[in-house]
This record gives structure tokens, C-alpha cells and sequence, in this order.
């Protein structure tokens, strides 16, 4: 059975595979929206703040004595889902509830650890997570909308 340390090693190991999938994900989106200019600069913000939030985890597993490098593999087609209707909400959505929630355990699993630096940045990056899931849940609909009614091939 995994101690409390070596658990909160694998799942700062899975947030860091998260990041880097979201971040994967942003940049598909950047490059490949049009007529979403807002969706756009958002998802270009979005991806320098997942950027450093990677880097924020990585330093934490460094701290702890962890490899930084054992990266769990990324999902297949971040590519694909971000320009197959991500920026409508539906993956972006999931990954921000994913990342509120493995951020609030790795909250829990760092206080039980006695690390309260690893508690507090991702505390840090828990608040940045929530309000990236208050901004799609304010523009989601409207953003829909237009996505729906948009004339000629959606883009």
C-alpha cells in the first residue's frame, strides 16, 4: 500500500500530465480558431497561465525527491478535441472540473503530508482553476448560441 508521500508524488505526477494535456489542447485551439476572437485570447491567456502552472508542479515534485520527466502519457487527440467543438465548452469544461478536483486532493494529500508548501501552490493554482471555470461558465452560453447560429461552416 502507497504512503501518503508516494501518493501525493503520482497524483502531483497525474496533475502535471493534466497540465500538459490542457496545454496541448490550448494551443490547437489558439492556432486553429477564427471567428471566436475572444475565445481566442482567452485560450492564448489560459495557455501561458497552464504553462506556468506546469512549471509551478514540477517544482513541487522536484521538492519532494520526485523525476519530473516520468510524465504520465498525455490523452491521444487533444488536437482533434479542441477543434471538434472544445471551444464550445464541452472539453474545456471537463478538464476544468478535472483539474478543480485533483487539485482540491492534492490539497488534502499534501496537509496530510505535513507540506504546506506544496499545500499552498496548489491552493494557489486551485483558485486560478476556479476561476477559469467561472469564465466558461459566464460565456459558455452565449458563446453556443453564436457557435450554433453561425452561418456557413462552423470554425
Amino acid at each position: 500500500m502507497a504512503t501518503t508521500n508516494e501518493r501525493l508524488l503520482q497524483w502531483l505526477h497525474d496533475s502535471q500530465a493534466i497540465e500538459q494535456q490542457t496545454g496541448d489542447m490550448l494551443k490547437a485551439l489558439a492556432r486553429h480558431i477564427e471567428n471566436y476572437p475572444d475565445v481566442k485570447a482567452e485560450a492564448k491567456r489560459l495557455l501561458k497561465e497552464t504553462s506556468e502552472q506546469a512549471a509551478v508542479v514540477q517544482d513541487a515534485i522536484e521538492q519532494r525527491g520526485g523525476d519530473p520527466s516520468i510524465l504520465n502519457e498525455g490523452q491521444p487527440g487533444a488536437t482533434e478535441r479542441a477543434l471538434s467543438g472544445a471551444f464550445v465548452g464541452t472539453e474545456s469544461a471537463k478538464k476544468s472540473m478535472t483539474e478543480i478536483s485533483s487539485y482540491n486532493m492534492l490539497i488534502a494529500a499534501a496537509e496530510a503530508a505535513g507540506d504546506s508548501e506544496t499545500r499552498a501552490v496548489c491552493n494557489a493554482i486551485l483558485r486560478r482553476e476556479e476561476a477559469m471555470a467561472e469564465w466558461l461558465k459566464n460565456y459558455l452560453a452565449s458563446l453556443t448560441e453564436e457557435y450554433l447560429t453561425r452561418p456557413g461552416p462552423p470554425a
